[in-house]
Parts: structure tokens; C-alpha cells; sequence
């Protein structure tokens, strides 16, 4: 009888043996799902890039809603058929009686009004933002009565005199519509009694509310 051949069983062999194929396929399926979860990896951390990249800051965004406003009115729109326009912004080129009616008298001395004094049925009402903005300034005098101050976006102020129970502090950024007081009475104008002297300022120069504001 001749010598048996000895050595390494051959790639027959090999692919012969019960367990060759399924280790195999076993292998390629591991190569592919690694490389699936590698290509899921990939496309997260590019939508996640690209997210962050696009993004607005949220602020940017309050802002840009805060340009896009419409004045509105300084009290709450339910008592729009309530309110009264006790004193006009002077105006020179307005008739004589809305010129008369914007003159304001303290111990027989007159001045004129930079804004619109609003009452309702002689009672306290919420005053509230007529734009969004940030605080600029608080006054407390209670003589003139206390005044609130807001500067928004769009270069304009508006300003909100006679009133208490203030709601809000320097610094402060109030939403349209946001209740910052209550209307009150002051000593420097008994005669309006309870009331909201409202204002609104282009670069520090005060403009007619009505120009505005439908009253």
C-alpha cells in the first residue's frame, strides 16, 4: 500500500465541513450590518451638522416677530367700546377744538399733551403692552404719576404714565398684549381723573397715537 498523503486538508475539505457555509454567510451578514449602521451613523451626525448650521436662535426669532407687529391698543380690545379719549395729541395742523382739547392746565399754567389720555367710566382697567419689547424705564412720581417706558424692536418707544400697581421691572421683556399696570389718577391732572396718558415715541420725538391706532 503507498504512503497516505499528511498535511493541511484543502480547500475541499474545508468547504466540506458541516459549519464552512454558515460561518460564511453568517460573516457577510455581520459586514453588512455594520456597514448599514455605520451609514445610519454617518447621515445622523450630517442631518445634526446641517440642523445646528440652520438654526435660528430663538431670540433671533422673538425679534423678528417683534418687527412684524401692528400696534395695538394699550387696554384690552373688549373695552374698546368703553373707552374714552379725554385729551388729544397736540397737533398744529388739527382743527381748533382738538388743538383746545390736547392743552393741559396746572395752577393756570399750560403745557400740551405728547400723547392721549384714555379713561374708562372713571375706573381703574389693565393697561397692557401695545407692541412687545424690553422695559427701558420706570418712573415713580406721584405727583405726575408713575410711567413705564418700553422700547421695541422697530426703533419706536411707547410710553404709559399715570399708573400703579406696576407689573414689571427695567429690564424686563413684556409680550404684546401683556398686562404692565393699572390705569390710575395723579395731582398734576385732577381733572382727568382715573385715567392712561399713552404715548409713542420715533426717535425720542413724540407722534400722534391716532395715527395709529383707530380711535
Amino acid at each position: 500500500m503507498g504512503e497516505e498523503k499528511q498535511g493541511k486538508p484543502s480547500q475541499k475539505n474545508w468547504q466540506q465541513r458541516p459549519w464552512f457555509w454558515p460561518a460564511v454567510y453568517s460573516g457577510i451578514a455581520l459586514a453588512i450590518i455594520a456597514l448599514i449602521i455605520s451609514y445610519n451613523a454617518l447621515i445622523e451626525r450630517q442631518e445634526e451638522q446641517l440642523m445646528e448650521e440652520t438654526a435660528v436662535p430663538e431670540q433671533t426669532l422673538v425679534e423678528t416677530a417683534a418687527r412684524q407687529e401692528t400696534m395695538k391698543y394699550p387696554f384690552k380690545e373688549t373695552y374698546l367700546d368703553k373707552v374714552t379719549v379725554l385729551q388729544d395729541f397736540y397737533d398744529m395742523s388739527a382743527d381748533a377744538e382738538t388743538r383746545e382739547n390736547a392743552l393741559l392746565v396746572f395752577k393756570q399754567t399750560f403745557s400740551t399733551s405728547t400723547g392721549i389720555s384714555l379713561a374708562i367710566n372713571s375706573e381703574p382697567f389693565e393697561v397692557v403692552a401695545a407692541m412687545s419689547g424690553e422695559v427701558a424705564e420706570i418712573k415713580v412720581d406721584e405727583f405726575t404719576g408713575n410711567s413705564i417706558t418700553i422700547n421695541h424692536t422697530n426703533g419706536m418707544q411707547t410710553r404709559y404714565s399715570s399708573v400703579a400697581d406696576v407689573l414689571v421691572k427695567e429690564g424686563d421683556y413684556v409680550g404684546q398684549g401683556e398686562q404692565i399696570a393699572t390705569s390710575a389718577q395723579n395731582e398734576w391732572n385732577p381733572s382727568a381723573g382715573i385715567h392712561l396718558h399713552f404715548e409713542v415715541l420715533e426717535e425720542g420725538t413724540p407722534v400722534n397715537p391716532r395715527n395709529l391706532l383707530a380711535f
